[in-house]
């Protein structure tokens, strides 16, 4: 029995070791970058209005290559509103926004408008879905901070 010890330990700590690295932990650390998400949503927004351009340019060319950038840009759309639903979902809502916070339908329903609009560039080309996603950062910006964003993006 004892000689099993060492071999289950070792797998325990590759276990404990291997997580997801695109949000934050999830234990009490007590660590927290709210500005750094807000900044990252941002940026995953300026990459979606850029594969939007991209996407509409690209379409309208019939030769190989560009067919193969399109779906590189479609692919691109798709992760970076991905990654902005998993900041609001795994960083925000599992993490910062509390049920005894005064304005907690506030925010609540500020990150839920960010996961619509997310959701909806995933569907869309049009630039103004890139827009209201924008929007909608900065209005949960303004819900979750009670202040005025003050971005240089």
């Amino acid at each position: 029995m004892s000689r099993c010890l060492p071999l289950t330990l070792a797998v325990a700590i590759c276990l404990l070791c291997v997580r997801d690295a695109a949000a934050h932990c999830q234990v009490p650390c007590g660590i927290y970058g709210d500005q750094i998400r807000f900044e990252q949503m941002l940026e995953d927004y300026k990459t979606i209005a850029k594969a939007m351009t991209q996407i509409n340019e690209l379409s309208a060319k019939k030769d190989a290559q560009s067919k193969n950038q399109l779906v590189r840009w479609v692919n691109t759309k798709e992760d970076h509103a991905t990654k902005t639903q998993k900041i609001i979902s795994d960083y925000f809502m599992a993490q910062r926004i509390k049920s005894s916070d005064d304005d907690y339908a506030k925010r609540l329903t500020a990150a839920h408008a960010v996961m619509v609009a997310a959701m909806k560039a995933k569907q869309s080309v049009d630039s103004k879905t890139s827009k209201a996603l924008e929007k909608a950062i900065f209005d949960f910006y303004r819900a979750y901070e009670g202040k005025e964003p003050n971005f240089e993006h």
